[in-house]
């Protein structure tokens, strides 16, 4: 691609991953090992070992071998992948929009996802059994993404601008849609969606994780094989077509996986915000704006952080526990203040 040169590109994303590959597991030993009951890293890595029949490198009691397995590792195993979904599909949507405050809350997808679990929590239904919130939080981020798409499709295209301002008014609309089911809830009912709206990873088992993760691997790979079409449309669409570049059939691809991962994050994880707007633009700033290095470094770089937040979140008021949401959203609120400032500096004359 123009302005993309090998060497350079192929020394930067090795770069990236001899960071974020190390600061993901330290993340991960980090948030093992923490808790009620401490575990040392070298105890974290020998319960591990044993699990895949490695010798041990060191002894533990079977009280925190219980605590790490049952408890701790489907906890930080929905981490990662609730912050590579969530990151992943930020990046990608930044790409498509060529927007860099494009996130999966301001298209309404995290918003539909909300309206969804608010309806089948104040109206109590129970159709799927367990699975009844995380399918309705999926199909309303859909049905939203899919409103937005179908309202900024003019001409056999897609205007993009038209898309964001849709998106923007499909979420106040989903946010008011969740303000009256929530009104209308019972205290019961109010604690849960209170909860729910403000993230937490609390809930994490094993088989919620075996739910997510084949949603959230078919969004990461998928995003991570169209990183070479997603480089093309950073020149314009036009010039994407002459390149032989599908762009149509591009964005409702792109559309469709990030209503599969974000809405599969947000039924099992509730409302986090932010990490799909922070993660591209610390990688972009760091290593640039290619495609085929920012998916997968913001993959890592997102269930990075997810983990470390949770650390904090669970930590920081002990033995209260922080909802996550408010912990990425103390992070992510200066954040997008310096970008908006970022942006005005640049378009000043």
């Amino acid at each position: 691609m123009p302005g993309f040169h090998a060497p350079a590109f192929w020394g930067r994303r090795t770069r990236g991953l001899l960071v974020l590959v190390p600061l993901l597991l330290a993340c991960v030993i980090a948030s093992l090992g923490t808790g009620a009951v401490s575990i040392s890293p070298t105890q974290v890595i020998s319960i591990l070992f044993e699990q895949v029949g490695l010798p041990r490198l060191t002894d533990f009691t079977p009280q925190q071998a219980a605590v790490l397995q049952a408890i701790r590792l489907p906890r930080v195993c929905m981490g990662v992948l609730v912050g590579a979904a969530l990151a992943v599909a930020g990046a990608a949507l930044q790409g498509l929009l060529r927007n860099p405050l494009a996130d999966p809350g301001l298209l309404g997808v995290s918003g539909g996802a909300s309206v969804a679990v608010a309806a089948v929590t104040v109206f109590n239904l129970r159709v799927l059994g367990t699975f009844t919130v995380p399918v309705a939080a999926f199909l309303g981020s859909l049905m939203a993404i899919l409103v937005v798409s179908s309202l900024a499709h003019e001409n056999g295209r897609t205007n993009v601008a038209m898309m964001l301002l849709c998106g923007i008014a499909i979420n106040a609309l989903c946010v008011s849609c969740t303000g009256l089911f929530t009104y209308l809830s019972t205290d019961d009912q109010l604690r849960i969606l209170a909860f729910w709206q403000l993230g937490s990873l609390a809930g994490a088992t094993w088989t919620s994780v075996s739910a997510l993760a084949p949603l959230v691997l078919v969004c990461v790979v998928g995003m991570t094989w169209l990183a070479n079409p997603l480089n093309a449309l950073l020149l314009g669409e036009s010039n994407a077509r002459h390149l032989g570049i599908p762009v149509e059939r591009l964005k409702w691809t792109i559309i469709s996986l990030v209503a599969l991962g974000v809405g599969a994050a947000v039924a099992v994880s509730g409302m986090i915000g932010f990490i799909g707007l922070m993660v591209p633009h610390l990688v972009r700033l760091s290593l640039g704006s290619n495609h085929r290095a920012l998916l997968p470094l913001s993959t890592l770089l997102g269930a990075s952080l997810l983990v470390l937040s949770d650390l904090v979140a669970r930590t920081v008021v002990i033995p209260s526990e922080l909802p996550i949401g408010i912990v990425t959203s103390l992070a992510g609120a200066p954040f997008f203040l310096y970008l908006l400032l970022r942006q005005r500096r640049l378009h000043t004359p």
